[in-house]
């Protein structure tokens, strides 16, 4: 496990930072209705994939019930820290954000993208570690902020690199429905649409470089 570096500002001014400079946000995700979000597995001779897809082995695991609040189609219609609440993949992560006070900040951003770690990701760090960190609520925002980026990103637009909330920056290599982050954590279920947020779920739990 790496020596986090503890971030010298805090999350409220990450986030107010990211909400002034995230003005654009994608207009045909925040336009498009609740039913375009169903988990859809796009042939090789399908047309190219649209701003609304989801893709990834892990969309499976999320709950196909409209009426479920951790299905696609409750998803969009709250607020990303809400919306992660109801998805089973994440339960962990929720509790590390309520932990950090983020919930408000989440959820009150007007446009981000969530790099947003499941349970098995959590899982991979030593048990001893991961409490440390669940402790010590400074490097705790410094982890969950590097895993936001201000701006909605379209799987056109994820490879690359990225400034992150916590300040370091990320890097996504891959095209079409393979993306890798920071070259560790796969995304395993791309393109999850929440009310103010495009979410990319992924198997390792990211961590801030300096």
């Amino acid at each position: 496990m790496r020596t986090y570096k503890i971030a010298a500002v805090s999350a409220t001014v990450l986030f107010s930072l990211a909400m002034t400079a995230c003005g654009s946000s994608d207009s045909d995700a925040d336009a498009a209705p609740a039913a375009t979000m169903a988990p859809t597995m796009a042939a090789s001779s399908a047309p190219a994939m649209t701003s609304m897809t989801n893709f990834g082995p892990g969309c499976a695991a999320v709950p196909t019930d409209p009426a479920n609040a951790g299905s696609f189609q409750a998803m969009a219609q709250v607020p990303v820290a809400t919306a992660a609440s109801g998805n089973p993949l994440l339960s962990t992560l929720v509790s590390a954000v309520k932990q950090a006070d983020l919930v408000d900040s989440l959820n009150t951003a007007e446009a981000v993208t969530v790099f947003a770690p499941t349970n098995d990701a959590f899982g991979k760090i030593p048990e001893a570690d991961l409490k440390k960190v669940l402790a010590d609520k400074k490097t705790l925002t410094s982890v969950l902020t590097y895993h936001v980026v201000p701006g909605k990103l379209t799987p056109a637009d994820l490879a690359g690199t990225h400034k992150t909330l916590e300040g370091d920056e990320l890097t996504v290599s891959g095209s079409g429905e393979d993306f890798t982050v920071d070259g560790s954590a796969a995304v395993i279920c791309g393109n999850v649409q929440t009310a103010n947020a495009n979410v990319y779920i992924i198997d390792s739990v990211l961590m801030p470089k300096s």
